[in-house]
């Protein structure tokens, strides 16, 4: 299917409406391989077709499932390694120090997709407290899609899924075999909690967390968006705890009030001061 000029420009400007995912021109390969399976979902020989029935349906269904075809879920256990490895050597050691007398450690993780990069956390988390009973962790799963949040909350996943990143040790701990598919265990999926929420609207009340996990969103961001999002960041982050980005993105630039911190392979930032 060929997209032409003005359906690309206004698939654009609705997927920036709703989720401010900025598709630059030359992305058009990307919209067509999303939206030619939606179309014929949708009993549509056409991209053009389905544009022309979003105009007559703006901001509905049809709209919400362009919107949905067109923001990125992908995800895998310990996905790029690297972050999670500072967490399990750096942060955690440091924070389950510092906070011995609230025993209680909070990671957010936004643009959770299905829910892998939460689990990776959780299972770090429920590792690292082995040797200190009583605490009160917490983990928030936000993502944009309610799709999504649902397949977190049930914590099943396919064989490919587990295949992919997920050390065979860790996956006999925590996960049962439940037909062809694996489910985490019922006390990591009791601690992480899952909310809608959109990172380029105002964020709802957020309980202070130590650790902010908002890895590969920004890079489909726009400058004023990004800053936005960082300065809301800001507002929920413990003045001593860490937030981690893609390795592709940066708060440098764009937000002074974060400073970069190398955690052997891995770069978080912290609040300054």
């Amino acid at each position: 299917m060929n997209l032409a000029t003005a359906d690309f420009n206004y698939i654009r400007e609705v997927v920036r409406k709703h989720s401010a995912i900025v598709l630059e021109p030359g992305k058009e390969y990307l919209v067509e391989s999303r939206l030619v399976p939606l179309a014929r979902l949708e009993g549509e020989q056409t991209i053009a077709q389905l544009v022309a029935r979003m105009r007559t349906d703006a901001g509905g269904r049809l709209t919400s499932r362009v919107v949905d075809a067109m923001t990125t879920n992908e995800t895998s256990f310990f996905r790029d390694n690297h972050p999670f490895q500072a967490m399990r050597t750096h942060v955690l050691p440091e924070l389950i120090r510092k906070r011995v007398n609230e025993r209680r450690v909070s990671i957010w993780c936004g643009a959770s997709s299905s829910g892998q990069e939460p689990y990776t956390l959780a299972m770090l988390l429920k590792e690292a407290l082995v040797g200190n009973p009583g605490w009160n962790s917490s983990l928030l799963a936000t993502d944009i899609k309610q799709e999504m949040l649902d397949r977190t909350s049930s914590g099943l996943y396919s064989q490919l899924e587990v295949n992919r990143g997920l050390p065979v040790a860790m996956l006999v701990r925590h996960f049962d075999k439940v037909g062809t598919h694996w489910q985490i265990k019922s006390d990591l999926r009791a601690m992480v909690a899952t909310r809608l929420l959109n990172l380029s609207a105002p964020f709802p009340p957020i309980a202070p967390v130590d650790v902010v996990f908002l890895r590969n969103v920004l890079i489909y961001f726009d400058a004023d968006t990004k800053r936005q999002v960082l300065a809301r960041v800001r507002q929920v982050m413990r003045p001593d705890g860490f937030l981690f980005l893609g390795g592709a993105e940066t708060t440098l630039g764009i937000d002074d009030a974060f400073e970069r911190v190398v955690l052997d392979r891995a770069t978080a930032y912290r609040l300054r001061g």
